[in-house]
């Protein structure tokens, strides 16, 4: 049930696409998730046409577009400025999965201010009201839904499984009161995201977070972290023995709750940084850091 893919955030001002597209293909990947960068939100749409194309030519399919850098945070700062871009981007980041063919396009909804979380409640509404509208544009894009990745803190709803269940289900009655002009949203889980308090109490595990997901996950993120959720990692042998995922629980959980998962194309994106950007002794790592955690990956998903 469940593929494979990486998501693209590692070769972002390090390696071109075509670079990564090479070694997915000679991998067995076949499932992208492109991330968002700096000039999606401003690049001739003939790029993302382009890009496909050679995505396409290797036998890739690039399934799902996400953010990368929590840019579409405006709906929670209580600005109309911010708010008005974050909307404008969004719309884009749907015309971008739809000019590459993806069935999903997602972001985490946004950050409210440390110094302002009174404004956190509403921070949520507006963002569910922009939601509710921007199902209908993706509706018209051919997507099969929007995503949303539940985050590990409070300033980033949604976190715990209660701020889950409110905002799919605003959103969910919405989508079953317009079924045939809105798509779903569903979520994005990672499989590394936590809860901890500031005082680094373990208030909900990375694994509790995961299962509540399931029954309204459409993709997921693959990737190690800590004890606290603090820093994420890949796979390879020395990271597995820090690291608290185990790619063999994550399948057991997923196949044993499989019919409760709402779609058939279930895929799970490799999602790591990668080493230390800009440095002539670490860029040339990230081929080899990829590389053992998709071997490890592929060990555990028999592909």
């Amino acid at each position: 049930m469940i593929e494979l893919g990486v998501k693209t955030d590692p070769v972002e001002y390090r390696y071109s696409y075509n670079w990564l597209f090479d070694l997915l293909a000679e991998k067995g990947i076949k499932n992208v998730q492109l991330g968002s960068f700096f000039e999606l939100y401003s690049i001739d749409d003939e790029y993302f046409y382009d890009l496909r194309q050679e995505a396409e030519s290797r036998g890739l399919t690039i399934k799902s577009v996400f953010t990368a850098h929590r840019e579409l945070g405006g709906f929670f700062t209580n600005n109309i400025h911010l708010v008005k871009v974050a909307r404008k981007n969004y719309e884009r980041l749907i015309h971008v999965a739809s000019l590459l063919g993806a069935d999903y396009c997602g972001s985490n909804p946004g950050a409210v201010y440390r110094d302002q979380m009174n404004y956190k409640d509403q921070g949520i509404e507006c963002y569910l009201s922009h939601m509710k509208e921007l199902t209908c544009m993706a509706k018209t894009k051919g997507l099969k839904a929007l995503s949303i990745e539940p985050m590990s803190c409070l300033a980033e709803p949604p976190t715990t499984p209660d701020e889950m269940d409110h905002m799919l289900e605003k959103l969910d009655d919405h989508q079953k009161s317009n079924p045939d002009i809105t798509t779903p949203v569903y979520l994005c889980a990672d499989i590394s995201h936590g809860f901890s308090d500031r005082n680094r109490k373990i208030i909900f595990n990375n694994i509790d977070l995961f299962v509540h997901c399931l029954p309204n996950m459409c993709e997921f993120h693959f990737k190690n972290t800590d004890v606290f959720f603090n820093s994420t990692f890949g796979f390879s042998d020395k990271e597995s023995t820090y690291g608290i995922v185990d790619p063999y629980q994550i399948k057991d959980i997923v196949y044993s709750n499989a019919s409760s998962i709402p779609v058939n194309d279930l895929v799970g994106y490799l999602e790591i940084g990668g080493p230390k950007l800009g440095r002539d002794y670490s860029d040339p790592l990230l081929r080899d850091m990829l590389s053992e955690s998709i071997n490890k990956l592929k060990i555990v998903f028999g592909r």
